[in-house]
């Protein structure tokens, strides 16, 4: 139970920082919004991850369940910035980069376990 903690609070502080309401973003952080959302959505995969990798195998790989999910609460984080928020608005550009994101945060783990099973 411990394992899901960061990954909740991670899910939860990305919808907070994503639909509040801020009309004034300095110039530097527009510039880079496309690698920022990459970095969060690659950090919510390898969170929800953790929890995952202590679980029974299943038929199908935790990485992909991980990539789908943090894939489509992307794409519901841009829906309600579009439909909801006054100063946001949701982008198909924000959404590759967070499928990006979430594919690199399950490449890096996916290697990560590699390598320590081959150097044990």
């Amino acid at each position: 139970m411990m394992w899901y903690i960061p990954a909740v609070l991670l899910t939860v502080g990305i919808a907070i920082v994503s639909l509040w309401e801020n009309p004034h973003l300095p110039p530097s952080l527009a510039m880079s919004d496309k690698f920022i959302h990459g970095v969060m959505y690659a950090l919510l995969a390898i969170t929800w991850i953790a929890p995952l990798a202590h679980r029974k195998p299943a038929r199908v790989s935790p990485y992909i369940y991980v990539c789908l999910f943090v894939t489509m609460y992307g794409a519901l984080i841009e829906i309600l910035q579009r439909f909801c928020t006054l100063t946001r608005s949701g982008e198909m550009a924000d959404l590759l980069a967070d499928f990006i994101g979430a594919l690199i945060g399950v490449l890096l783990i996916a290697v990560w376990r590699s390598l320590s099973t081959i150097l044990r």
